[in-house]
């Protein structure tokens, strides 16, 4: 397929690593931001081909893995209600709380229902009025438009039995606060393309000059990667730090202009917890007053609910780039897709799963 393949040709990527290997001449380490970069790095063995020098870690950009555990548990608290119908992207289901996850709550009875689309649960929200519709509203910035456009509808129809759960998070205040850790060892980074796609990436190019790092928005097949590579380590070894755009087919420099002033309407930016990270200032979404009867924190009684999280689970600093999935002492033994510990090893993005599956570490049976 055309736009597909083409990405994933094999000897278009070996001529990608042979150039790579002959541009690096000091080591470097460049963080990908996105999980499913993540996975596909993973999976297609490409930290293998790449020299010794060069090392690659895993950033934040999975946003069932930085979902709070109080979330989840809050999740659970409003889904386990007989009048709720309780709707979600299916990569939720299995995410840990403090005590069960959203796929045991509906074994046992409660209505958690798989949806494509908030606007989805709209629909179920207008066709069930003796329900009360929660959709769980999980995302970078990416799903927010979508969700933005579920609210506003919902306010134009009246309806009074809908509201979202809102988990909204923001990527450059992440990048952010990975380089201003005295941690921080991160010296590129490849943005996410799909976030990009819909806020652009004017937003980094403050970041590239403050930090002075490169900074180049990237796709998600092995070629896309292989290219996103090639051009950081460019810059690092000719010590360049600015934004470069190699998903040039789906991202422009101003984004989604539309889908941007629909957020703006719908949403304001908050203080957010991230799961295993902590709270980072103004890097998430919350509904604006003019919306605040759609928030399901303001419509249900679940602001008590506080929870801790695991002290063995590491992915804070997996999602930091401080550590690699198997340097975990619980990686492949109490904590498995089967029984996990923490989101990253059951999200599609997450990278433990990423490890877990497809890394030389491998712990499947």
């Amino acid at each position: 397929m055309k736009y597909i393949d083409e990405y994933r040709d094999a000897t278009s990527a070996e001529k990608l690593i042979n150039q790579i290997r002959s541009v690096v001449t000091h080591p470097w380490t460049i963080m990908e931001i996105c999980g499913g970069q993540t996975h596909t790095i993973v999976k297609s063995g490409i930290d293998d081909l790449l020299p010794s020098d060069l090392t690659l870690v895993h950033g934040p950009g999975c946003p069932v893995c930085v979902t709070p555990l109080e979330l989840i548990d809050k999740a659970v608290a409003i889904a386990s209600r007989p009048d709720i119908i309780f709707t979600s992207f299916g990569d939720m289901l299995r995410v840990p709380g403090s005590e069960k996850d959203l796929l045991t709550v509906k074994a046992a009875g409660g209505d958690v229902r798989i949806v494509y689309s908030p606007l989805d649960a709209l629909k179920l929200a207008q066709k069930n009025p003796e329900k009360k519709i929660v959709f769980f509203a999980v995302g970078f910035e990416t799903t927010a438009p979508a969700n933005a456009m579920s609210v506003w509808q919902a306010k134009q129809l009246g309806l009074k039995n809908f509201s979202i759960l809102c988990s909204h998070v923001l990527v450059p205040p992440a990048m952010e606060a990975i380089l201003s850790s005295p941690l921080n060892h991160v010296q590129g980074f490849l943005a996410a393309g799909h976030v990009c796609t819909v806020m652009g990436y004017e937003e980094y190019i403050t970041l590239a000059s403050k930090y002075h790092i490169p900074i180049v928005v990237t796709g998600f097949e092995p070629v896309d990667i292989l290219q996103g590579i090639l051009m950081t380590v460019k810059q690092l070894e000719e010590g360049h730090a600015e934004v470069e755009n190699q998903y040039t087919r789906a991202v422009r420099r101003e984004g989604n202009r539309s889908a941007q002033e629909l957020m703006r309407k719908v949403f304001e930016t908050t203080d957010r917890s991230w799961r295993g990270i902590g709270i980072i200032p103004k890097s998430g979404y919350r509904l604006r007053d003019e919306f605040a009867e759609f928030d399901a924190e303001n419509v249900f009684d679940i602001a008590a609910i506080h929870t801790q999280e695991s002290p063995l689970c590491i992915a804070g600093q997996v999602m930091q780039g401080f550590k690699k999935p198997h340097d975990c002492s619980a990686f492949g033994i109490q904590c498995t897709p089967e029984h996990p510990l923490g989101a990253p090893m059951v999200s599609s993005e997450g990278a433990c799963a990423a490890y877990f599956h497809y890394g030389k570490m491998n712990y499947r049976k």
